[in-house]
């Protein structure tokens, strides 16, 4: 029966020229088209035997003296794969490997393991062990859009693959683990660390000496600058690393339907150049990422830095740098959830958390304020005593409903976004508060079509699961409009539209971040350097907000103009409830006939006397502005 569901194997092994992948914006303009005349089909007798040698001592070391597949492989993985109920640890030979990006999609499931198993036994009785390893060469994945060894060796090395060294070899034969992860494009770094580790490998089993391989530790490889316009090239080379990931190998002609907006995409890089331009030498501020998503996590504009050509480092997807406050908005969510609303009231005043003593940004504190006063104007001390409220754990929980896959440290310092995060996952976890409280990933493919029209792949359509409340995301609407309207992002606002959105800045003015939203796109954007050098008093409400409104008075107009929930339907409704714990008061009221009602209760309840503080607090949240100095990040 699992014989039976096999493909064949004519069309697919016939294929020995590098396959086209046409990548096309939302509306099916050319992006970019990559594999034709990248990379040639190489014969394993024209590749330096360092290659191959490289590939099996890091790959597949007992290659030569299996059958397609290693039974004492098998027996290792084995039992980590039935105590997990899935397969999550490979026992894969080079052959099946190859069956895989041949024949099979991509999941990792035991049925199509089986599939996996028996086509590399055929295989193996179909062609030599040679003709074997140079299929797998030239059909494997190495990252940044690369199939094929030869295409892997123009695009790192700027040669073919006839003339890479011991050392770019190695570093290629690390790339098949984990390519998108090890590519030396995105962290170079890693790619050489990953390269010595197969260096290591060949010197073990006998492949290279140990003089061999002190020369190769001893050689820096040079990388290829990459050529060409910069236009969505970020987006090209994070699209191309995904396509493995649903359709396994690549065989044949594709056109991949993306996401993108070609205009909104020149809007953004725009956008980030004329920033950088003016503020580089009187900031000190030479890099910047901007991603922008639709309500439900589609791509439509991703700038990654400020040069593709400098740099191929993704700045929207690959970075991850510290929020700071721009993470406040999931410690108020967590209570906002756990009962407490916009008007609730905490202190703002100095504090100390054992031994650490936060303080806001100007040294001044307000006493009692709003949750939607303490967000919008950024409020440490506030912040610190909500999360401490709440629990580290729950707010970091929190977090990663929303969608943060970051590691998160869950102590009291996770309020002020001391754990780093990349742009892409922070923007889409705002998500949810535009669109009443659907989770939404980053996610750029649509369709993926054979030449034919074969369709290979299509994103899912519908919302994600429901994370939070509706109610949950309007009071977020409500506390983090007020940021724009009145806070720390007042640059950020549109004329025709309700803009939300919150500021971040980092210590030393490391890391400046702004992400906004109106009802049909979210765009998040982050400055800083990438020596983490610090820049000149730049926060999030200057420069990112400057290039967010840039951007925005351009891709707003693509989506007709909708309230906010919880902005334009703010609920009228006057009343109060009071509880507190850890500083954090709950007080609702919109007027001072509110707060003279509770009077008349709490002296009924308790005698006459004046409530401490009550009174005070209640007309912090009146109608009337505060005109307390707002905060700076």
């Amino acid at each position: 029966m699992m014989a039976a569901g096999l493909p064949s194997s004519d069309e697919y092994l016939s294929v020995k020229g590098t396959p086209s992948v046409s990548i096309v914006d939302a509306t099916g303009r050319l992006i970019a088209r990559r594999g034709v005349g990248q990379g040639e089909w190489v014969p394993l007798s024209a590749l330096p035997p360092a290659m191959p040698k490289a590939v099996i001592a890091i790959e597949d070391r007992r290659f030569y003296d299996h059958w397609g597949v290693d039974p004492i492989a098998v027996a290792r993985a084995l039992a980590v794969n039935l105590g997990a109920g899935r397969v999550v640890q490979g026992g894969s030979t080079i052959t099946q490997q190859l069956a895989k990006n041949l024949f099979l999609e991509s999941d990792r499931t035991f049925w199509r393991k089986g599939q996996e198993m028996l086509l590399a036994i055929y295989l193996e009785m179909r062609f030599s062990k040679d003709e074997i390893l140079a299929m797998y060469l030239n059909r494997a994945y190495f990252g940044a859009g690369a199939f094929g060894i030869d295409a892997a060796a123009r695009r790192y090395f700027a040669k073919p693959a006839s003339d890479l060294t011991l050392s770019e070899a190695a570093i290629l034969a690390g790339l098949l683990k984990a390519p998108s992860r090890f590519a030396p494009t995105r962290d170079f770094e890693a790619a050489e660390a990953r390269g010595k580790v197969v260096l290591a490998a060949m010197q073990e089993v006998g492949a290279i000496s140990a003089e061999e391989e002190a020369r190769a530790l001893a050689t820096r490889p040079k990388l290829a600058r990459a050529l060409g316009s910069d236009e969505a090239m970020y987006f090209v080379d994070w699209v191309m690393d995904e396509i493995p990931d649903h359709i396994g190998g690549l065989n044949q002609d594709i056109r991949v339907e993306t996401t993108l907006n070609l205009d909104l995409q020149r809007a953004a890089e725009r956008a980030v150049a004329a920033m950088i331009d003016k503020h580089a030498f009187t900031k000190n501020v030479s890099e910047a990422g901007l991603i922008a998503l639709e309500n439900d996590g589609a791509v439509v504009a991703m700038v990654g830095g400020r040069s593709y050509t400098i740099s191929q480092f993704n700045h929207a997807t690959q970075a991850r740098r510290q929020p700071g406050s721009a993470f406040k908005p999931f410690v108020y969510l967590t209570a906002i959830e756990n009962g407490r609303t916009p008007r609730s009231i905490v202190l703002d005043s100095p504090l100390v958390v054992s031994g650490w003593n936060p303080s806001n940004f100007d040294d001044e504190y307000e006493g009692e304020v709003t949750f939607t006063r303490a967000l919008s104007a950024s409020l440490n001390t506030a912040a610190v005593r909500v999360l401490m409220d709440q629990g580290p754990r729950q707010v970091a929980a929190m977090a990663r409903r929303l969608g943060i896959a970051s590691d998160l440290r869950t102590n009291a310092t996770l309020a002020l976004g001391t754990s780093e995060v990349t742009l892409s996952e922070l923007t889409s976890a705002y998500l949810p508060f535009a669109n009443g409280g659907h989770v939404a990933a980053p996610h750029a493919i649509k369709r993926i079509l054979t030449s034919s029209g074969r369709i290979l792949y299509e994103h899912p359509a519908g919302e994600g699961s429901l994370v939070i409340s509706p109610r949950s995301a309007a009071a977020m609407n409500e506390m983090l409009f007020e940021t724009t309207r009145t806070g720390t992002a007042r640059g950020a606002r549109l004329p025709d539209r309700d803009v939300a959105g919150k500021t971040g800045t980092s210590q030393n003015f490391r890391d400046a971040w702004f992400v906004g939203y109106t009802n049909g796109i979210a765009t998040g954007v982050w400055v800083g350097n990438d020596d983490n050098a610090a820049m000149k008093n730049v926060t999030g409400g200057s420069l990112p907000v400057e290039a967010w409104r840039d951007f925005m008075e351009t891709a707003s107009r693509t989506y007709e103009p909708r309230p906010l929930a919880g902005v334009s339907d703010r609920d009228p409704t006057p009343g109060f409830e009071i509880s507190a714990e850890s500083g954090v008061t709950m007080v609702q009221g919109e007027s001072d006939e509110d707060a003279n009602a509770f009077d008349e209760m709490f002296e009924r309840l308790f005698g006459p006397g004046e409530p401490p503080s009550v009174t005070g607090a209640v007309a912090v949240q009146g109608h009337a502005p505060r005109t307390g100095p707002p905060g700076k990040h």
